[in-house]
C-alpha cells in the first residue's frame, strides 16, 4: 500500500520537512531511519526541478515518498512537480473550497481533475503504461493537501474539506497564530479551538489531519493524526551541531596540554 492507503487504514504514518539538505543521499537517509515520506518545502525553500526530479526518482526507487510543498497552487508548480516524479502535493494558504479545487484540478488528472497528461516521465519511472491505467494509478497514489494557517481557512475548513479529491488538510500553526493574532502562542486557547475545528471538519469528512509541528502540539491532537510531520533539516543540523557544542563544552582537558 502507499502512504496514503497506509494512512486511511488507521496506520500512524511519519515524515519531515527539507529546506536546504539537495543531495539526493537524504532519500536514502530517512528510508534508513524508518520514515515514510519526506517533503521538499518549495515554498521557503531553494530547490530546483532539477534537485526533485533525481531526489524524487530515488524515492520512488527504494521504497519512500517524496513530496512537496508548492509556493502557490498553480499548474506551472503542480503539475511540474508531480510530472517530476512527487508522490504527494501540499499548497499554503488555502483558504475556500474553490481553491482546493483548483489545487485538484492541476494534482489530479480525469474524472477528478484536469492535470496535463504526459506518460514517460519520473512520475511512471520512464516506462510507458496504457494512459487510462497510469492516470488511475496516479490519482489512487498521489496524496493532495490543503494546508490551513489563516483564519479565514479555519472558518472555511469544512467546505474545503468537502471537495472531491483533497486527501488531508493540515495545519501550519506559525502561520495560524499570525492570522489569529498571537504569533507564536501555539498552545494557547484561541489556536487550539481554531485547530479542533478543522480535525473535526477533517474527521467528518473522511479526510486525513495532520499539523507539522512540536511534539506538544501534536499530542494535543494525537487522536486525530495518522500522518506526522515533525521538525526539518534545518533543525536536525541546529540540533547535531548543538550536541557536538554540548560535548566539547562539558569535556575536562588534560592538565598543562
Amino acid at each position: 500500500m502507499n502512504v496514503k492507503e497506509r494512512a486511511k487504514a488507521g496506520e500512524m504514518v511519519c515524515g519531515t520537512m527539507l529546506r536546504v539538505v539537495r543531495n539526493p543521499s537524504v532519500i536514502c537517509l530517512a528510508k534508513h531511519a524508518g520514515l515514510d515520506f519526506v517533503m521538499f518545502d518549495c515554498e521557503h525553500g531553494p530547490f530546483s526541478l532539477e534537485t526533485l526530479h533525481d531526489a524524487y526518482l530515488v524515492a520512488n526507487a527504494i521504497g519512500i515518498e517524496g513530496w512537496a510543498r508548492v509556493p502557490f497552487h498553480t499548474k506551472d508548480y503542480i503539475s511540474r512537480i508531480l510530472d517530476a516524479g512527487a508522490a504527494g502535493i501540499m499548497a499554503p494558504m488555502i483558504e475556500t473550497a474553490e481553491m482546493a479545487r483548483q489545487l485538484v484540478k492541476y494534482a489530479k488528472y480525469e474524472p477528478v481533475g484536469e492535470r496535463g497528461l504526459t506518460t514517460n516521465g519520473a512520475h511512471t519511472a520512464y516506462k510507458t503504461q496504457p494512459h487510462a491505467q497510469m492516470m488511475a494509478d496516479m490519482n489512487k497514489r498521489v496524496m493532495v493537501i490543503a494546508q490551513i494557517e489563516t483564519a479565514t481557512a479555519v472558518e472555511n475548513a469544512a467546505e474545503i474539506a468537502a471537495v472531491e479529491g483533497i486527501d488531508m488538510l493540515l495545519i501550519g500553526p506559525n502561520d495560524l497564530s499570525v492570522s489569529l493574532g498571537i504569533p507564536g502562542d501555539l498552545m494557547n486557547p484561541k489556536e487550539l479551538e481554531a485547530i479542533a475545528k478543522v480535525a473535526k471538519a477533517a474527521r467528518e469528512n473522511k479526510k486525513l489531519f495532520s499539523i507539522h509541528a512540536t511534539a506538544q502540539l501534536q499530542n494535543h491532537f494525537s487522536d486525530d493524526l495518522r500522518v506526522v510531520m515533525q521538525i526539518g533539516d534545518t533543525d536536525m543540523l541546529r540540533n547535531g551541531c548543538e550536541g557536538i557544542r554540548g560535548y566539547c563544552d562539558n569535556l575536562k582537558p588534560l592538565a598543562g596540554y
